[in-house]
């Protein structure tokens, strides 16, 4: 069976403006070696406002002034694609196509930002396509044009074609898998005729044809969705290009006595992104999940792509388990607690996952207070729970909802098997005076919780004191 790669890059592996483009064809290079290949490309980022910032993100601001009626410049959402074409396009033919290409779309985002205008909403349909013609759609257009001009053999997904079938959630879409197998006959045809085809991530359409985005994380989950689409025709793997392969901690909070992870089982890649690592989405390993597929995943650090690379699958064989069961340690901060009656809040969970396609909680052990199953219900956005505070309550008037709440996460399949390793982090937690205000350890769930009040560093405190135990840990087996 012909072996294809789905490649991910986003945008920081892009660089502000294109800069990583000829170390993204390099890596090209060296898949397309071994199969042919996918790539999936999100918005690129941008200097604007003197900071580097994703294009999605200034389109969206973007959108919003013009809902207010305060119309901005809106150049800058195609001079980051020019600079790029005339800088690595060096075709004539190829800069005159992908140009009348940029003007299309440019028209359709103008468009777009005037309904928004007239609407004062930058909403639904308005949105996603500003953000689709101004991102993730221009970018996959054009960077099949720069591999052209780099030698390869390649293509682009055209997007009155699009294999990536939604719903209507504009804004936070769910893929409809029969519906896209039907629509992807393009695609198919493409990896048949080219080495390399390129298509955008984070934008779906609907069975009308109406541009619609998942949300943020969202290339990550386009990913996952092509290589599905593909499991029936060809041996499939998914490639997410980043900057770095997985540590046990985020770099950017612990500096000491790190590892390099170098196996990950899909339940514990899912548990690492959801609180707090910046892996994948986890509605990615998610989706492949529910489609009971084992399509393997590997996270490549592109400054290393031969050692620096962490193996995601369904299940990990024996010889590929690492030798310390905490694989790692995350913290997230700005979480609210929600504690309810343990039936509403059921019906409360069941509505935001199918109703919201909302999934960034979890129930906690539930407890009893006069002869009543109450349930503690830990969101991983406070923000969130403020928006929706009236659909809450609609479920638990007296529902108690507490802000100012951050979380540690300790993740590993293996942990259950280490005697005194919740007592053991607690203890640690609190030997630096750090209050711990709750902890949730579930064998089934391979993950410990400890919840902590989101105060300054506490966050970040708690995490660094785990993580400098995971040795002495490791040592309890």
């Amino acid at each position: 069976m012909t072996s294809v790669t789905v490649a991910k890059f986003g945008g920081s592996a892009l660089g502000v403006g294109g800069v990583m483009i000829p170390k993204i064809i390099e890596r090209i290079r060296q898949l397309q070696l071994e199969s042919r290949v996918v790539t999936v490309f999100s918005a690129p980022l941008i200097d604007f406002d003197g900071k580097a910032s994703s294009m999605t993100d200034v389109a969206i601001k973007v959108g919003r002034s013009y809902a207010a009626s305060n119309p901005v410049e809106i150049d800058v959402l195609r001079e980051v694609y020019e600079q790029i074409a005339g800088k690595y396009i060096t075709d004539s033919r190829y800069k005159e196509e992908f140009l009348a290409s940029l003007d299309k779309f440019y028209r359709q985002v103008i468009i777009s930002l005037k309904q928004a205008a007239e609407n004062r909403r930058f909403v639904d349909v308005i949105r996603s396509r500003t953000l689709a013609y101004s991102g993730e759609v221009t970018m996959s257009y054009l960077m099949d044009y720069v591999m052209r001009s780099f030698g390869l053999k390649s293509s682009h997904v055209l997007i009155d074609k699009w294999p990536i079938i939604t719903d209507d959630n504009f804004e936070a879409a769910s893929f409809l898998m029969q519906e896209s197998k039907q629509n992807s006959d393009h695609l198919l045809d493409l990896i048949e005729h080219n080495d390399i085809v390129s298509m955008g991530g984070f934008i779906g359409r609907t069975v009308d044809g109406l541009e619609t985005t998942y949300e943020r994380g969202g290339s990550d989950r386009t990913a996952a969705d092509v290589a599905i689409l593909l499991n029936d025709n060809y041996e499939v793997k998914i490639d997410f290009e980043k900057d770095s392969a997985v540590l046990s901690a985020d770099p950017r909070i612990v500096k000491d006595d790190l590892e390099f992870i170098h196996y990950l089982s899909y339940n514990e890649a899912k548990l690492a992104g959801m609180f707090g690592m910046k892996i994948l989405d986890p509605i990615a390993i998610k989706e492949i999940d529910d489609n009971e597929l084992d399509i393997p995943i590997v996270i490549t650090d592109m400054a290393k792509p031969q050692g620096g690379v962490t193996v995601i699958k369904r299940k990990m064989p024996e010889d590929a388990k690492e030798h310390n069961p905490i694989k790692i340690v995350t913290g997230k901060k700005n979480c609210a607690m929600v504690r309810m009656e343990s039936i509403s809040a059921s019906h409360l969970a069941a509505s935001l996952e199918r109703d919201k396609q909302y999934h960034d909680f979890v129930k906690l052990s539930p407890y009893t207070v006069d002869d009543t199953e109450m349930t503690r219900m830990l969101f991983l956005d406070a923000d969130y729970v403020r928006r929706q505070e009236r659909h809450i309550r609609a479920y638990h008037p007296k529902a108690e909802i507490v802000y100012g709440r951050g979380v540690v996460t300790l993740i590993g399949d293996e942990m259950w098997r280490v005697p005194k390793i919740a007592s053991t982090a607690s203890s640690t937690v609190s030997e630096h005076d750090i209050n711990i205000l709750n902890l949730d350890a579930q064998e089934e769930t391979s993950r410990i919780l400890i919840i902590v009040e989101d105060k300054g560093s506490s966050v970040a405190d708690a995490v660094k004191a785990i993580h400098s135990t995971r040795i002495k840990i490791r040592g309890l087996k």
